[in-house]
């Protein structure tokens, strides 16, 4: 009690000298809408006069549209006839030097430059190859260059553990406890030399270890829906920017090196009654079920992964289940199974959710070629239509509030403000382009 007491006073109290939110406005009307068939877009590169490209993980291709959302070329896919392979299910586009793209495909280890016509121009080795992963997928849709071109994305977390792994009271063996925090880094591209720029708070997952009386060993992870997390984004001029999930505010990395922190951001802070906790996590399991039922017949690789991770639209609230014999084999006689179909749900006890809703889920900044975040907010009360982004300018100041149409997300931003949409449709989605303004 006292704690939500002091948590209360401290957020009226920040809330009385701060600014105010502006006014909900809606985004003008779709301008164009691309006709081709898309699975799950997870990157867009915006291009002069107009052309994008743009990375469909799933569909394991990257087209480059005109100006109208048109189709000019496939730049790289499974087919032979197409230069650049589509290996893996993970690759990822990131803007270059100048108009150049880079497409990175972490399977084979490699980094194509792709020139502003969607022709690949040359390859490049990983930076690291450890880091293959990260620069692939949705951890790969923020990496950028910072004003001195170093290559700045999310690290992977490794586990470093020499001698077997240590065992509960039970004999079971104990699964290492998942990182609460990730690392974001930078890489000179020419002396790969690497360096830590800042950390972020990413959701904890829980694992466990049981076992039947079959012997078949069970390993589950069990994720909060509704995590208090920081997210991250490079400006148009180069700089990094930090958003913090705790108390709302961005923290900057400036061109020349030096720091600096931005006030609060305005927010209407909801608290989490223990109702309010238990009506949200059924909500979570229902919204899973639903999207799940809308995704039999999905291609290979699934098509959730548009959803916000830990967002109540499915993006975390997965069980892995891996089963094993007692010899440690895979199938066949006597051997357990990896778990398949679909996932299971495991979530937290309600009782652990956060006592205020957090301001937004992990994947939901996105900066615009005008060097502003634009901030995918979690809903504090029922507002008809899309989610609602804030706008938060250079400084780190709320400059505007803009409603997308219902069922849309931001993807993307192009030159004169424009800004890419998607929205999905049972196992395919649709990209459109409208104005901010």
């Amino acid at each position: 009690m006292i704690r939500h007491t002091l948590l209360s006073l401290l957020l009226i109290s920040s809330a009385a000298g701060a600014q105010q939110q502006p006014a909900i406005r809606q985004l003008p009307a779709v301008a164009a809408k691309s006709s081709v068939q898309w699975s799950n877009i997870i990157g867009v590169r915006a291009l002069p006069g107009g052309r994008v490209l743009v990375n469909d993980v799933v569909g394991r291709k990257v087209v480059l549209l005109d100006s109208t959302l048109a189709p000019i070329s496939i730049v790289a896919d499974t087919t032979p006839a197409t230069s650049t392979a589509y290996s893996g299910r993970i690759a990822s586009i990131i803007p270059y030097r100048g108009d150049s793209t880079l497409f990175v495909d972490p399977q084979s280890m490699s980094m194509m430059v792709v020139d502003p016509n969607g022709r690949m121009t040359r390859v490049m080795a990983l930076p690291r190859a450890e880091d293959a992963g990260a620069l692939g997928g949705l951890f790969g849709a923020n990496a950028a260059l910072d004003a001195n071109g170093r290559l700045v994305y999310r690290a992977p977390f490794r586990f470093i553990r020499n001698g077997p792994p240590p065992t509960s009271s039970n004999g079971m063996p104990m699964m290492p406890t998942p990182p609460e925090s990730a690392m974001i880094v930078r890489v000179d591209l020419t002396t790969r030399r690497l360096d830590t720029v800042g950390v972020i708070k990413i959701p904890k997952v829980n694992m466990q270890v049981s076992q039947d009386d079959k012997g078949n060993m069970r390993i589950t992870s069990e994720v909060n829906p509704l995590p208090t997390v920081d997210e991250w984004a490079v400006l148009s001029d180069g700089s990094i920017a930090f958003v913090r999930g705790q108390d709302y505010h961005v923290d900057f990395v400036n061109a020349d090196g030096t720091k600096q922190s931005a006030p609060k951001i305005p927010f209407d802070w909801q608290r989490l009654t223990d109702e309010d906790k238990v009506a949200f996590i059924d909500s979570v399991k229902a919204a899973r079920e639903r999207l799940a039922s809308t995704q039999q017949g999905a291609p290979a690789g699934g098509a959730a992964g548009t959803a916000p991770a830990g967002g109540p639209d499915g993006g975390a609230g997965q069980r892995i289940v891996i089963q094993m014999g007692p010899d440690g084999g895979r199938g066949g006689p006597g051997g357990g199974t990896i778990g398949g179909g679909q996932p299971q749900l495991n979530f937290i006890a309600p009782s652990e959710l956060p006592d205020y809703k957090p301001p937004f889920f992990t994947n939901a900044v996105r900066a615009d070629a005008e060097g502003n975040l634009w901030i995918r907010t979690i809903p504090t009360k029922q507002i008809p239509g899309g989610p609602v982004y804030d706008v938060i300018n250079r400084a780190g100041k709320l400059v505007d509030r803009v409603q997308v149409p219902a069922g849309r997300t931001i993807a993307g931003f192009g030159a004169n403000g424009s800004v890419y949409l998607v929205s999905r449709d049972g196992t395919s989605m649709t990209f459109e382009r409208a104005r901010a303004r």
